[in-house]
């Protein structure tokens, strides 16, 4: 089973493996969220959506059914 950024803790940090483009939204692409980047979880909201990473430099909310689609190592 491959980790996604939902499986990540507060603090936690990943290197993107690779995703279904067609899933993505191109906005998140355009901030630098592609294959071989790091990520990092920095905040959960209240009700576990959406979760604030940072990647690229930038911090990024972003959806936890997006999240899931996001494999990492």
């Amino acid at each position: 089973m491959e980790k996604t950024i939902t499986d990540l803790h507060i603090g936690e940090k990943g290197i993107i493996a690779n995703f279904c483009l067609n899933n993505i939204p191109l906005k998140l692409l355009e901030m630098g969220c592609i294959p071989g980047k790091e990520v990092e979880l920095v905040q959960i909201a209240p009700l576990n959506d959406p979760l604030y990473i940072i990647v690229n430099g930038s911090h990024i909310a972003i959806r936890r059914d997006v999240a899931k689609l996001i494999n990492i190592y």
